[in-house]
C-alpha cells in the first residue's frame, strides 16, 4: 500500500531479537530538524524513556531529528540502569544517523520490570539505520505488542496554492484508559511550526481523542504521543497564519481520532467497538466526564459483549462520573447499522422491543446516544466490549 508521507521523513522497522519473531525495533528519522511536542502518561510511575524524553524536550524541542522505539520490553520500573539504557539507545541512534544525541527521543513498550537487552538493541539500531525508507509500514509493525493490526493514518491538505501532509502511526491494545493509556503515537508533518504551537494543538487534540478511549481501565507507565514538524512544506508557518493553523489542527485531530478508534477497535479480546455520544449536557466538561465514565464501565462493556440492552448500567455510569446533572431529563438511544431504538426516557424505563435491541447490538459497531436535555455540552468517547479473551491474553502476557 502507498502512503502519503510528509517530505523529509523516513522510517525503518526490523526484528532485533527482543521478541521471538515479529519486528521489534523502529526508527523514525527526519532529514531536517523538527519542532517537536509530546504528551505523556499521567501515571506517577513513569518509565525511563519518558523521563529521558521530557528532559530533552525542555531544552531541545526545536531540533529533534529521530525517534527510536523498541517493543517487547517497556524499560519501566528499571531504575538508574533503565535511565542509562534509554540514553544509550539515543546515543547509538545518534551515532549511526550522524546527528546530535540531544536530537534523538526514545520510546519503549512491552513487559514491565525487565532490563533491556542492550546488545540486541544496539545491533538492531545499526540494522534499522540501513533500512530507512519512505514507507511507515515496517515501523508501524515494529511498535506493536498485543496489537493484531497496524495503525496508520495520513492526510494531505491543499491550501493557498500549496500543501502539507500529516501522517501518524500508533500502537495500543490493552491498558487503555482515559488520561492516555499503554499506547504510543508518533505523528509527523512537513508544516512549519514552533514547539509551543505544536504543544497547544497536540493537547487540544489529545483531550478529545486519546483521552476519550477506554479498553480496560488501566493507565500505563509508558504511553506518549509525539508530533514532529520539519518545516519542509513551502507554506507559511502555522504560527504565522491562522487559516493554515486551522487546517493543520483539523488534520492533526482527524489523524488522532482515527488512530484512537483503531486502538479501541483492536482492544485485547474485543469483538465490538462502541461510541458514546453525550449531547445536551450542562457544559462540555460534564459531557466529557459522563462519556468517559460510560466507555470505562466494565458492566457496560460486558453488556455490549452480551448484546444485552441493559440501559440501567449506562445511566448508572453517567451518575457516578462526577458530573452534576438532572437524571430525570435523560433520554437514551442505542444505534447501529441495524437501526435506532430509544431504551430510556426522562431517566426512566421506556418500553422497547427486546428482540430489536438485540439485533442492533449484534453489530460490530454500536452507538450509545445520551440526550441530556439540559445544556449545550457535547462529547464523544469510544470503548470496546470486555470478553473472556481479554482475561486469557492478560493472564499469560509475560509468557
Amino acid at each position: 500500500m502507498r502512503y502519503c508521507v510528509p517530505h523529509g521523513f523516513k522510517f525503518a522497522g526490523i526484528h532485533c531479537g527482543i521478541k521471538r519473531k515479529r519486528r521489534d525495533l523502529a526508527i523514525i528519522y527526519s532529514e531536517h530538524p523538527c519542532a517537536t511536542a509530546g504528551v505523556f502518561t499521567r501515571n506517577v510511575v513513569k518509565a525511563p524513556p519518558l523521563i529521558y524524553d521530557m528532559r530533552v524536550l525542555k531544552t531541545h524541542a526545536s531540533h529533534i531529528r529521530a525517534v527510536v522505539v523498541n517493543s517487547g520490553n517497556a524499560n519501566a520500573c528499571t531504575g538508574e540502569e533503565g535511565l542509562r539504557n534509554a540514553r544509550r539507545m539515543a546515543e547509538k541512534t545518534a551515532e549511526v544517523l550522524n546527528v546530535p544525541v540531544e536530537s534523538v527521543l526514545v520510546s519503549s513498550t512491552g513487559v514491565i520490570g525487565v532490563q533491556l537487552p542492550m546488545d540486541k538493541i544496539e545491533r538492531g539500531i545499526e540494522m534499522a539505520a540501513k533500512h530507512l525508507a519512505r514507507s511507515p509500514l515496517h515501523a508501524a509493525e515494529a511498535i506493536m505488542t498485543t496489537d493484531t493490526r497496524v495503525k496508520i493514518a495520513y492526510q494531505e491538505v491543499e491550501i493557498g496554492g500549496g500543501k502539507f501532509t500529516v501522517l501518524g502511526i500508533a500502537k495500543g491494545s490493552g491498558m487503555i484508559h482515559p488520561n492516555m493509556a499503554t499506547m504510543l503515537a508518533f505523528v509527523v508533518t512537513d508544516v512549519k511550526a514552533t514547539p509551543e504551537i505544536l504543544k497547544k494543538a497536540l493537547i487540544d487534540s489529545v483531550n478529545t481523542t486519546y483521552n476519550m478511549i477506554s479498553v480496560d481501565g488501566d493507565t500505563s507507565t509508558n504511553d506518549m504521543v509525539l508530533v514532529m514538524a520539519n518545516g519542509s512544506s513551502d507554506l507559511p508557518g502555522v504560527h504565522e497564519n491562522a487559516e493554515i493553523y486551522k487546517k493543520f489542527f483539523e488534520a492533526l485531530n482527524d489523524i488522532n481520532t482515527r488512530l484512537a478508534k483503531m486502538i479501541v477497535k483492536d482492544g485485547e479480546g474485543a469483538t465490538k467497538l462502541f461510541e458514546v455520544i453525550v449531547d445536551g449536557a450542562p457544559d462540555e466538561e460534564s459531557a466529557r466526564k459522563i462519556a468517559r465514565s460510560i466507555v470505562s464501565s466494565n458492566l457496560v462493556k460486558a453488556a455490549i459483549y452480551g448484546e444485552d440492552a441493559n440501559w440501567g448500567r449506562i445511566l448508572a455510569a453517567a451518575g457516578y462520573s462526577g458530573a452534576e446533572f438532572d437524571p430525570y431529563k435523560l433520554d437514551l438511544y442505542i444505534e447501529s447499522d441495524m437501526g435506532c431504538l430509544q431504551v430510556a426516557r426522562s431517566g426512566e424505563a421506556h418500553l422497547f422491543n427486546e428482540a430489536k435491541a438485540k439485533e442492533i447490538l449484534k453489530s460490530n459497531e454500536i452507538k450509545l446516544r445520551l440526550e441530556m436535555n439540559q445544556g449545550n455540552g457535547r462529547a464523544v468517547a469510544w470503548g470496546c466490549d470486555l470478553t473472556e479473551e481479554y482475561v486469557v491474553i492478560n493472564g499469560r502476557y509475560r509468557t
